[in-house]
This record gives structure tokens, C-alpha cells and sequence, in this order.
């Protein structure tokens, strides 16, 4: 997510004795009438001129220092279950800006959150005016969504960011061309950073609305929603609906003045082959080539040859598909040092389509080409990325593990998915469903090499990980995978009524499922019996030994 922008909260107040340093316009001036004046202040008026020049110190930008030491004075004399509660509040914020810009994070997140707690009570104790306390709820929130980023705590950035959304709704206090621009931001970074195609999906609709509304259907503005849109349905799946999307963007006059359009008609042309509509992707590709018949080993290029190696791929002419994906991939050689980004994604595009060849080896090679790029990458633009760049090389560790345990190479996958936990955990991904797809794969990986009680902890770890995922739960079939496999591991070890407790979960969860998993079901009671005959000696059946992997989404 981008740092949200900042908004001066004013300060004022009605005592008559205040009044000269209240009137002040500027910190010079004002900092001069508080030393007059501060020897005859009581407890709670130093408080209030504390807090009037903090926050034009902070407006000015002059002193920041200067501005968190009258912050914290202010702090020390206001009482926050009195009347002025919402300067206390106003303190926090203050506070908690002033350490995000020193670089203090959690300085700021704890004077920030500290903020957010307050407001809540005000506003629950009616303490404040609403427009007041929704003005400074708004503030906190985009100054946490901030120090969220800062601190690589991507998923609660989002939902900071969409607090603060919801407050701007309800205030009006943009107009719509800038509400819109808020939605598709929103939309933007909710499916760039979380994949959370369900929250997008109505703010993207919600920008188009007003863009086509304010500015036609013939608007650049327009055909940015419709792309976002194209990308949001495609990340669900609906290939059809993205590709109605991609293809009312190409039709909108404007984009066709710059490189837009190239990258609507990728798009286009990308969702074609997904439907399976080969030769109007062709088409589409052979219109690319024409616009830009005149450059040479491009990034262009390169993606145009790995799509039709895609097509070619999914038609079954695995040489062909070859021959275009070598071609692409001299492009990318000459491209690693000048466009290294570019190239790190790209050799992953190339390595699905090896994999869709079954060239598992070869799939491998890419992927590890990516990662080597990634982490060539200079230190200082890791820490720019933060969880981004930590959650990619922890996608693409796991990806090559998830690979190599499909394929029976145990002892080759198991440092990948080892690493893959230590970077997706970096990343504050304690609620990415990725985390917990690795987690039960590593462990898959332990039993087979006979370490049946790490493979319990991983087990356990994705099972956690999975009931609270975005879009999974206790009853999610993958959910239901680890705990079955949970119950495998402490079957392996002899420990029975552990395995029963387990297996009975996978029973009940199962059942819920209904009459759509009724051999599930069935298979998992079978089990469970068995392992309740275990424990009384009266079973000598063969339990199931062997765990189920999960594949990466």
C-alpha cells in the first residue's frame, strides 16, 4: 500500500486567558507567548498551549523534535477521561506521527493504536462531537496504515485502509473524482498484496461507476478501472467476465495514444487462451506484433512469445511451445541486468508453462533463475519492499519444494519448504493461506523421511493457519486435509487417542459438507473405527500412513 496523506487537526479553545497564544499564526510566535506565559499556566492550560504549539510545529514541519516534546508535555497534563479527551487523542496522533517519520515504527504504532482506543471510547462515552471524533478516527487510521506498511504488516495496513474508507463515505468530505481514485487504490492493493478479490471486486465497480458517471465511457480513467476489474475477475477465475473487461478497455480512444494499450491487449489475450479461444488470441497477439513490428528483443516481445508458447502448450504441441519459450527467454538473458524485475516474473510465467509440459526439471531451473534475481536484488530495496518482497521469496521456495515433493524428491524439497515457513512468516503472513499450504507440505515432507513429530507440529501449524484464513475456516476441504493428516502423524507414533480426537474432527467436518462429500465422509468414518479397534488390541487393518500434500494456490 502507498502512505496514505496526511491532514492538519486543528487545535483551539475558549479560555480567555489562552486566547493570546490560541491567535498566534505562527510556531515562532507562539512558542514566544508560552514562555511568557508558562509560569502562571495551571495543570490543564498547560496542556492545551502544549498542545496549540505542537501542532503548528508539526504543520510548520520546522522542529519535529521540538513538536513530540510539547506533544508529550501536552500529554503529561491533559486528562483523557475528562472534556478534553479528544486533544489527548490529538497528542497520541501527534506522537505517533512524529516517531513514523524518525523511523521509530513501533513507537508509532503504539502511540497510534493507543489513539485508536481512545476514539472508540469517546465515541462510545459521547465525549466529543462526531464529526470531530470521525475527522481524528479517519487521521489515525491513515497514519496506522502507514507504520503498517513501514513495518511490512501488509494485511493490516488494508484494513486500516479500509476503516479509513468507510469513515470518508460516511463524512462526504471528498469529491467523487477523488472518492473514486480512493476506491480503485483500495482495490488495487487488496489484490496486489492479499489476493482479496472479494473486497476488490466492489471497489473497482464502485471507481468505475463514478469515473463513467463524471467522465464517459470514452475516459482513460475508465479504461483503468475496466483493467483493475480485468485482473480482479481473472484472480477469481471468471475468465469470461475479465475478458469482457480487457476487451471494453481496448475499445476506449484515448489508450490507444500510449503503451496502455499494449498492456490491455496482453491482457485480452491472456484471458483468451484461458477460455480456449486460440486463434482470436492469435489475432490479438499478431495486432501486437503489428503496432510494434519495429522493436526488437523487447519486454513486449518476450511476454508475446511465452503467451503463444502458452497457447501452443495448452493444444498439446509441446515443440512449438518450446521453440517460442527458448525464444523468449534469449530476450530475457539480454534484459536480466537492465530489467531484472521484469525478468524475475517473467522466467515464473515461463516456468508454469514447463510445468503444464510436465518438465519438472526444467520448471525448477526457472523458478530458481527468479529467485537467484530476487535475492541479487540491493538490500536497501528488500527493506523498500518489506513483507512484499519477503512473502515473493517465500512463495517461490515454496513453490519449488511443493514441485519436488509432488515428484518424490523428499530430500530436495525439504530445505525449500523449510525456508519457504522462515520467509512467509517474515512477511507477517500468519493469516496467508500459502503459509499453511507450505506448512502441511513440509510436513508431508517429515513423515515420508520418518520424523512423524515434526510433521505433528507442521501439521498442527497449517491447521491453525487455515481455520482462520481469508476464505477458509475449519471446514474449508483444505482445513480438513491437515487436520486428516494431524491424525496420520499421531497414528504413526502410537498415539492413538490423539488421532482419534483428530479424526473425528475430519468426520464431523466432513459431515457438514453433505450429501457433495459423502465418500469423504464414509472413508474418514471407516478410519476413525478402525483406530477406536486400535485402542482396544481388536484391529490388526493397516491405518492409512500416508499424508496428502496441498497445492500452492
Amino acid at each position: 500500500m502507498g502512505k496514505a496523506k496526511r491532514r492538519p487537526i486543528g487545535v483551539s479553545c475558549t479560555k480567555p486567558h489562552l486566547e493570546p497564544i490560541m491567535s498566534a499564526k505562527t510556531a515562532e510566535e507562539m512558542l514566544a507567548v508560552f514562555q511568557d506565559m508558562e509560569a502562571s499556566l495551571d495543570e490543564t492550560d498547560l496542556g492545551l498551549a502544549s498542545m496549540k504549539v505542537a501542532a503548528q510545529l508539526q504543520k510548520e514541519g520546522k522542529d519535529p523534535e521540538q513538536a513530540l516534546s510539547f506533544a508529550h508535555k501536552a500529554l503529561k497534563n491533559l486528562d483523557e477521561e475528562g472534556e478534553h479527551a479528544i486533544l489527548v487523542s490529538l497528542a497520541l496522533h501527534l506522537i505517533g506521527c512524529v516517531n513514523l517519520n524518525f523511523e521509530r515504527y513501533d513507537d508509532s504504532l503504539e502511540y497510534l493504536t493507543r489513539a485508536e482506543r481512545l476514539l472508540g471510547r469517546i465515541e462510545k462515552e459521547g465525549l466529543a462531537k462526531v464529526e470531530d471524533i470521525r475527522t481524528m478516527m479517519r487521521a489515525v487510521y491513515d497514519e496506522l496504515a502507514n507504520v503498517n506498511t513501514s513495518l511490512g504488516r501488509v494485511d493490516e495496513a488494508l484494513d486500516s485502509g479500509k476503516k479509513s474508507l468507510e469513515i470518508l463515505e460516511m463524512t462526504g468530505e471528498m469529491g467523487r473524482m477523488e472518492l473514486a481514485e480512493e476506491y480503485r487504490t483500495l482495490a488495487n492493493a487488496l489484490l496486489r498484496v492479499s489476493n482479496n478479490f472479494k473486497e476488490a471486486l466492489p471497489l473497482g465497480l464502485k471507481a468505475l461507476e463514478i469515473h463513467k458517471e463524471e467522465l464517459g465511457d470514452d475516459s482513460v480513467e475508465v479504461a483503468h478501472d475496466r483493467k483493475i476489474l480485468g485482473a480482479i475477475y481473472s484472480s477469481a477465475g471468471e475468465h469470461s467476465k475479465a475478458l469482457e473487461q480487457f476487451e471494453l478497455s481496448r475499445k476506449v480512444k484515448h489508450c490507444r495514444l500510449n503503451s496502455e494499450l499494449i498492456s490491455v491487449e496482453m491482457d485480452a489475450a491472456e484471458m483468451q487462451i484461458s477460455l480456449g479461444k486460440y486463434d482470436e488470441a492469435f489475432d490479438t497477439l499478431k495486432g501486437i506484433f503489428q503496432q510494434r513490428k519495429d522493436e526488437k528483443d523487447s519486454e513486449n516481445q518476450a511476454s508475446m512469445f511465452i503467451l503463444i508458447g502458452k497457447a501452443l502448450c495448452d493444444q498439446g504441441k509441446f515443440a512449438d511451445s518450446k521453440g517460442c519459450l527458448e525464444f523468449a527467454c534469449k530476450i530475457l538473458d539480454k534484459k536480466e541486468a537492465v530489467s531484472p524485475r521484469f525478468v524475475t516474473k517473467t522466467f515464473i510465467d515461463v516456468a508454469e508453462v514447463y510445468e503444464d509440459m510436465d518438465e519438472f526439471e526444467t520448471a525448477v531451473s526457472f523458478l530458481k533463475r527468479a529467485l537467484a534475481l530476487i535475492e541479487k536484488e540491493p538490500q536497501e530495496e528488500k527493506l523498500a519492499e518489506g513483507t512484499l518482497s519477503a512473502r515473493f521469496r517465500g512463495t517461490l521456495r515454496a513453490r519449488i519444494g511443493w514441485i519436488l515433493l509432488s515428484r518424490g524428491q523428499v530430500p530436495r524439497a525439504i530445505p525449500y519448504l523449510e525456508s519457504a515457513a522462515e520467509r512467509l512468516k517474515e512477511s507477517f503472513a500468519s493469516k496467508l493461506f500459502a503459509l499453511g499450504h507450505n506448512y502441511n507440505n513440509l510436513g508431508v515432507a517429515y513423515l515420508e523421511s520418518e520424523r512423524p513429530q515434526l510433521a505433528a507440529q507442521m501439521f498442527a501449524a497449517a491447521k491453525d493457519n487455515l481455520d482462520v484464513s481469508r476464505d477458509h475456516g475449519p471446514h474449508h476441504r483444505d482445513s480438513i486435509v491437515a487436520r486428516q493428516n494431524l491424525s496420520i502423524a499421531y497414528s504413526t507414533m502410537g498415539s492413538y487417542s490423539l488421532a482419534i480426537q483428530f479424526q473425528q474432527q475430519v468426520v464431523d467436518a466432513w459431515k457438514v459438507h453433505g450429501p457433495t462429500a459423502q465418500y469423504e465422509f464414509r472413508k474418514a468414518l471407516r478410519t476413525l473405527k478402525e483406530l477406536k479397534k486400535k485402542v482396544c488390541g481388536t484391529s490388526s487393518n493397516q491405518l492409512p500412513t500416508k499424508a496428502l500434500p496441498l497445492p500452492l494456490p
